[in-house]
């Protein structure tokens, strides 16, 4: 009889560890560190990267919360938030995402948050809304691991401008190639004892040969963008500035059509819910699809005002209430009445794991 007892006590601890939490407003709520959940996040930072075209690309850290609402019998939405990390390979550039480092916090680390939701269906992954904001690690948390690194500086101080208008001239000055023009000031840190400036930028590949160039305002981008990163540094010295840039050209990017949402190549494409209903507990919002990112237009400029980096907040900007390719909307209050049993035996509170693991650092 006691080794029942303990076997029902046994399965009663399984079901509550290993079953997802069920809620009676119609969602569930599974393991913020579920191979599901994870799936969903991985298909959300693919979508974030793939419409950056400024600032630089992001790696998921941690997720934080997760509901996963049923929309029909086959069908889920994942209402997921996440941070991110910033790496430090540029939007433009081409190396996967795996490969790229996570900015350390000695380097003045910046941290998205992001809400995303995540459209599964027929085992398929896709983003229908987005919503990120980023920002920089604090000057007390860099200054803790490296009392001596630099801060970084706001994209349009002048000392950056400056620093990186003489960089580029540098580089053309000593290039075989194509004249390049200035695209974005991506990233500036300035280190005042002694007076040095370290900034990032882009580039554009023109129809001019560096060496030829008179006059740069005939130099017109190539049709076929060719993009470049640079890297660049700038020392006061007693003899006068000391300047040294490296740049890395990417391959060109040919000019290619943009996916667009459902109906956008019909007669009458749907048109935007303008009265959409606020969010409730009785569902996430309605969904929504982000445009796409337009590859074939260069980055226009730097970030306005004093931003230190790209605010991911303008990552999506054409977001238009769709229908999704199942025919229905995913409006506020539709979601059906759903319950899930779990392990016979499973009783009590249920243990909710979230948020999930943090895979490099916090912020």
């Amino acid at each position: 009889m006691k080794s029942f007892v303990l076997l029902l006590g046994l399965a009663q601890l399984w079901g509550c560890s290993a079953a997802p939490h069920v809620t009676g407003e119609g969602y569930r709520e599974p393991a913020c560190d579920a191979p599901e959940t994870e799936q969903a996040a991985a298909a959300a930072v693919d979508y974030l990267n793939k419409n950056l075209l400024q600032g630089y690309g992001h790696i998921l850290n941690q997720i934080d919360k997760v509901k996963v609402w049923p929309r029909q019998p086959f069908v889920e939405v994942y209402e997921i938030e996440i941070d991110t990390l910033e790496t430090t390979c540029h939007a433009l550039d081409p190396t996967p995402l795996a490969n790229c480092p996570v900015r350390q916090i000695a380097d003045h680390a910046v941290e998205g948050d992001c809400d995303f939701h995540v459209l599964k269906q027929n085992g398929q992954f896709s983003v229908i809304f987005a919503n990120c904001h980023s920002t920089a690690d604090s000057a007390e948390d860099v200054r803790k691991v490296c009392p001596q690194c630099g801060l970084l500086a706001p994209l349009n101080d002048t000392r950056v401008a400056q620093a990186v208008q003489d960089a580029l001239s540098a580089f053309n000055l000593k290039n075989n190639g194509s004249y390049v023009k200035l695209v974005e000031i991506s990233r500036a840190k300035i280190v005042p004892l002694p007076m040095s400036i370290f900034v990032e930028f882009v580039v554009a590949s023109t129809d001019c040969v560096a060496k030829e160039v008179t006059d740069p305002a005939n130099c017109k981008l190539l049709a076929e963008k060719q993009y470049g990163f640079c890297k660049a540094s700038l020392h006061e010295r007693l003899g006068g500035k000391e300047i040294s840039v490296t740049c890395t050209m990417f391959p060109t990017q040919p000019v290619v059509p943009q996916p667009q949402p459902d109906g956008a190549n019909t007669p009458n494409p749907p048109s935007v819910d303008q009265t959409a209903p606020a969010p409730t507990a009785a569902g996430p919002p309605v969904a929504s699809l982000v445009g796409g990112p337009l590859v074939a237009a260069a980055p226009q400029g730097s970030p306005v005002g004093h931003q230190t980096h790209y605010d991911l907040r303008n990552a999506f900007s054409s977001v238009a209430s769709v229908e999704s390719a199942s025919g229905e909307a995913f409006h506020t209050g539709v979601v059906p009445k759903v319950t899930q049993h779990a392990a016979a035996g499973a009783a009590g509170p249920l243990v909710r794991p979230c948020p999930g693991r943090i895979r490099h650092f916090k912020i």
